[in-house]
Order: C-alpha cells, then sequence, then structure tokens
C-alpha cells in the first residue's frame, strides 16, 4: 500500500462524509425520507468498503475483501430491511 493510494482512499472517505453532511443539512428527509435514508446507508456503505479495503489492507487478499464486502452488504440490507418495516405498516 503506497502513500497515494492511502491519500487517495482519505480523499474518499472526506467526500463521502461531505455528502452525508449535505444530504443531512438539506432538508431532503422532510420530503423523500426513503430516497435520504437510501442514500445515506450507501454512502455509509461505501466509505466501510474504503475502510476494509484500503487501511485494514483487504485490498492485498481478494478473497477476503470478497467475503467481508459481501457480509457488509448483507449486513445493509438488513438494515434497510429493519428501516423500512414500520414505513409499510
Amino acid at each position: 500500500m503506497t502513500q497515494r493510494t492511502l491519500y487517495i482512499a482519505w480523499v474518499s472517505l472526506i467526500v463521502l462524509s461531505l455528502g452525508s453532511t449535505l444530504l443531512s443539512l438539506s432538508g431532503v428527509w422532510t420530503h423523500w425520507q426513503l430516497a435520504a435514508s437510501i442514500a445515506t446507508l450507501v454512502l455509509a456503505w461505501q466509505k466501510a468498503r474504503i475502510i476494509l479495503a484500503q487501511y485494514l489492507g483487504l485490498a492485498a487478499a481478494p478473497a477476503w475483501r470478497r467475503g467481508f464486502e459481501f457480509a457488509l452488504g448483507m449486513l445493509c440490507l438488513l438494515m434497510l430491511g429493519l428501516y423500512l418495516v414500520p414505513l409499510w405498516f
């Protein structure tokens, strides 16, 4: 892992965090609650993928990375499902 790779990962995390912040400050929650929730979850998922791949070194172990990303994806789907249940009933 090079310094450049870590720098790109860091900048990506900052950009995704700014996206989450702007989404929460924009007031979009009042009009499009479901879309804003999904967008927030996707931003958090991308941040977790970057941390796993770059900072924990899973980029060097593709099989482990796929496994962790699958588990992370399933966790995000579970959280989305748990969020949606009260909206449907």
